[in-house]
């Protein structure tokens, strides 16, 4: 399985971004997938979540900021980033809760991406 962000850069406060990530391989299903973020010296963060209905949630920081969205036809998410703020400034990775495996054998995979990194700042 394999995951690709995209769609980091540089942005000024108060800017917008739009972050891809796309999933392949040999999956049978892909359940909850999810934006996380990391600055140095500090835990990954939760951004937000979104179940294969579309159901989402949003850390606290984010919300009313931040979209979450989903094609599960291309196995794709989305993260559109509105009024970007400093803080925001961060690796932003994709994380997948995949199903692989023949029939009769499947097993969960919790595919993680490289990271694209979003920097805020003017």
């Amino acid at each position: 399985v394999q995951v690709v962000e995209s769609g980091g850069g540089l942005v000024q406060p108060g800017g917008s971004l739009r972050l891809s990530c796309a999933v392949s391989g040999n999956i049978v299903t892909i359940n909850d997938m999810a934006w996380y973020r990391r600055t140095p010296g500090k835990e990954r963060e939760l951004v937000a979540t979104i179940k294969y209905a579309g159901r989402t949630n949003y850390a606290d920081a984010v919300k009313d900021r931040f979209t979450i969205t989903r094609d599960n036809d291309k196995k794709m998410i989305f993260l559109r980033m509105d009024n970007l703020k400093p803080e925001d400034t961060a690796v932003y990775y994709c994380n997948a809760a995949t199903l692989v495996g023949p029939p009769g054998y499947l097993s969960a995979l919790d595919a993680w991406g490289q990271g694209t990194q979003v920097t805020v700042s003017s």
